[in-house]
């Protein structure tokens, strides 16, 4: 198993979830939402130096079929302008089929948000962001883990 910080990102039309690992690679937590836009990319790189990250991985919505739509081709286009920007921090592209239905369930579950009622709707969104991301990151640490290899594909700075 690697050592060292590892970033996961879910890029969305709107919002971008970020999380991160402990430096052991064992647990991912949640960090922050980014807005999409202007500046986007330079607040992920700054998150990638705070934390000493030692690779990005960046979430690939495939369709549960494999196949990849205009989505997927969105997030190969936001990992190819981390990948250079974060150059030589590598970025890796990792399918996050059911990412985001998951983190809502465990969130539904937990009730984090649902019964206080105290967050509207941009906050949930916000909180939903970060917990995709954070499924992400999990699932790509575990199979990692079990497999020895790190997970998904290299995104090739240049291309």
């Amino acid at each position: 198993m690697r050592h060292g910080v590892r970033l996961a990102v879910d890029p969305g039309d709107a919002r971008i979830g970020v999380a991160a690992s402990d430096p052991g690679g064992l647990i991912a937590s949640p960090v922050e939402t980014v807005r999409r836009g202007p500046g986007d990319v330079d607040r992920i790189a700054a998150l990638v130096l705070e934390r000493e990250a030692r690779e990005v991985v960046v979430g690939l919505p495939a369709s549960l079929s494999g196949t990849e739509g205009p989505a997927a081709r969105k997030a190969r286009a936001f990992a190819a302008l981390l990948a250079q920007k974060l150059h030589p921090v590598p970025v890796r592209l990792v399918d996050e089929r059911m990412t985001t239905v998951t983190a809502q369930q465990q969130l539904h579950a937990g009730a984090s948000y649902g019964r206080r009622g105290a967050k509207g709707g941009k906050a949930r969104r916000s909180v939903i962001d970060q917990a995709a991301a954070t499924v992400l990151l999990q699932a790509a640490l575990d199979a990692e883990r079990s497999s020895g290899r790190p997970p998904g594909e290299v995104v090739e700075v240049g291309r």
